[in-house]
């Protein structure tokens, strides 16, 4: 007999691959709401469910980047590592935190993500092709095509790991979207690049909280499997069609979307904040 949970997890699952094959960051974010609306779970059981899917979905897109030459493997590896290390240390906190804060506190994050989202497309929309920045602390090499690195470069790759890292533990989010805008700011790597090597990042970063999740009994393994199963279904799926959907379009519709789950869960929190007495 089916586990009553295993078609509706992996359908949320198979909408997290899509999203994130589309945006390269944007499935993970959102990974977590779905669990906690579709299926009723808290945010700390959601958590480790959203990294396992977000992280073989990742992964896998990013071997495939990996053999097209995309990925900055160098920068991944320092920003992965930082990001593992401190990783455990956000699911610590997250598991110490009442749900109703923790929800909050999520609304919060995918509200800013949203507003960054929608704000950074409409630019793109009127603008005219964007330029590098001078005194960026990472700049690709014009002779060899790699980063050259120094102190200011792997100090900003390092802390935008560490961010990501104790975000994805703490959240369960792959930390795409601290990746992603950090690379921007940071270096001159063509947007495939970032993409790519936030790929590669997600991937690495949450197998030391699934691990973590794992390892301490937090893991829902009947929701995870087949959560984790359709978002890889999603991710392949998506990349067949990615080229074919319109970039702006496509994100600003996200931004809208993932605003909309940011209201949801402010006020499911806020409800149940006022049920316990918070005011």
């Amino acid at each position: 007999m089916l586990h009553p949970a295993l078609v509706p997890s992996a359908a949320l699952g198979a909408f997290v691959g899509l999203i994130l094959a589309l945006t390269g960051a944007g499935g993970a974010i959102i990974a977590v709401p779905l669990l906690v609306f579709g299926l009723g779970l808290e945010v700390a059981q959601a958590a480790p469910i959203g990294l396992l899917a977000v992280g073989l979905s990742a992964g896998v897109g990013a071997l495939l980047a990996l053999r097209e030459g995309k990925v900055r493997y160098k920068a991944a590896a320092l920003m992965a590592a930082c990001g593992a290390l401190v990783s455990p240390f956000g699911l610590w906190v997250a598991h110490r935190v009442p749900d109703a804060p923790l929800t909050l506190a999520f609304a919060a994050v995918l509200a800013m993500v949203a507003v960054r989202m929608f704000r950074q497309r409409s630019g793109a929309t009127h603008g005219g092709p964007e330029l590098a920045p001078s005194g960026l602390p990472c700049r690709l090499n014009a002779e060899r095509g790699k980063l050259d690195w120094t102190a200011p470069c792997a100090r900003a790759l390092a802390l935008s790991g560490a961010l990501s890292g104790f975000l994805s533990g703490l959240l369960g989010v792959g930390g795409g979207f601290v990746i992603v805008p950090a690379l921007k700011r940071a270096s001159d790597i063509p947007m495939q690049g970032i993409v790519a090597t936030s790929l590669a990042v997600i991937a690495l970063v949450s197998s030391a909280g699934v691990a973590a999740s794992a390892a301490s009994g937090h893991m829902l393994w009947a929701g995870a499997l087949p959560f984790a199963a359709g978002a890889l279904a999603g991710m392949l799926g998506g990349r067949g069609v990615a080229h074919r959907v319109s970039g702006v379009r496509l994100q600003q519709s996200f931004a809208a979307f993932a605003g909309c789950v940011a209201i949801g869960m402010a006020v499911k929190a806020a409800l149940a904040m006022h049920a316990s007495g918070w005011f």
